[in-house]
């Protein structure tokens, strides 16, 4: 029978209600989650791992870092057929690309968590393990990169985002869609993944942030990164990826001193590119020398940007690092 090792990683999966906080804290640990997959001893051996019982807001770059390093090594091990990660919905996504872009290995690795903790009704936390579970011990998901397993829906780490603050089915893939479901204990996959990128890295570099666009913003938050030793900046724009003109004296400023300036926009959907050349407009900007991050999301472009910055100093690799992931 194949093995999978359960990787206990916090969230509200491990959380229950406190009467004297009148709020859901962490609890539970990974075995007593583990006794409510009743039945899942039929389909594959069972081996409990506890990194943290962290919230996923107290999760951070080094954190992600260190976890990819655990993991790997138990991926390594020839009796183990895949993994399944634990981890709060809150930043889930970005943990799960993190992880995606820093292992290489053929074996199944699965990101899941819970919406509701185990003092709820409905306490979805068992059903996406034995889901994440039947995902990882299928020779289907070889060679697939990291995935997202909740609700009975496969995405893709890449891919998949968080769209609502409460709702089970909350991880969604916008434009791409779920990359498969688990069905009567069966993973079925129904489109297959397009590209996977690696990147190899034993630090990390934490010097990067994230400005977010919106009506008459001027450059100060752009300063003041760069005054506080930035090495990247990403920059969710608006639409097709424009910003207002008066953040552009901020970006000239960042490139200059040799910061890494990666556009996104703020949209849910869609791909940024230089269509517009009205001041402060996509064109000036690639121009400029500011890397397109395509259709990503800004905290996802963010990770990426401080793996690209973890192995190169040298801006011109890192945009061929960005333009590597969309060829």
């Amino acid at each position: 029978m194949k093995k999978v090792a359960i990787i206990f990683n916090g969230g509200t999966i491990t959380m229950e209600f406190d009467p004297k906080l009148h709020a859901a804290v962490p609890k539970l640990t990974g075995e007593e989650i583990m006794s409510m997959v009743t039945g899942i001893e039929r389909y594959a051996q069972i081996e409990c791992h506890t990194f943290s019982n962290l919230p996923g807001p107290h999760v951070t770059p080094k954190i992600m870092l260190q976890l990819s390093k655990y993991v790997k090594e138990i991926l390594d091990r020839d009796d183990i057929t895949g993994a399944v990660v634990t981890h709060g919905t809150d930043n889930l996504e970005e943990t799960a690309y993190f992880l995606d872009l820093t292992l290489n290995s053929p074996k199944p690795v699965v990101v899941t968590g819970s919406m509701r903790n185990s003092s709820e009704l409905g306490y979805d936390g068992p059903a996406n393990l034995s889901a994440s579970i039947c995902t990882a011990i299928s020779d289907e998901a070889r060679n697939r990169g990291v995935l997202v397993v909740l609700n009975g829906e496969i995405n893709c780490a890449s891919e998949v985002t968080k769209s609502n603050t409460m709702s089970l089915d909350t991880f969604k893939s916008p434009e791409f869609g779920p990359i498969g479901i688990v069905d009567n204990n069966e993973a079925i996959f129904c489109r297959n993944r397009v590209y996977r990128q690696h990147i190899d890295v034993n630090e990390i570099e934490t010097r990067v942030d994230l400005v977010k666009c919106a009506s008459g913003m001027d450059s100060k938050f752009i300063d003041f990164c760069i005054d506080t030793g930035d090495r990247g900046i990403v920059i969710e724009g608006m639409g097709r990826g424009n910003i207002p003109p008066d953040m552009l004296p901020g970006v000239r400023r960042a490139i200059d001193r040799n910061v890494a300036v990666v556009l996104v926009s703020r949209c849910f959907e869609g791909r940024i590119y230089g269509t517009y050349g009205y001041e402060g407009g996509g064109k000036g900007l690639v121009d400029m020398g500011v890397i397109f991050g395509e259709n990503m999301p800004g905290q996802k472009a963010r990770i990426k940007l401080m793996l690209a910055l973890s192995v190169t100093n040298d801006i011109s690799k890192v945009r061929e690092i960005f333009k590597e992931g969309f060829n």
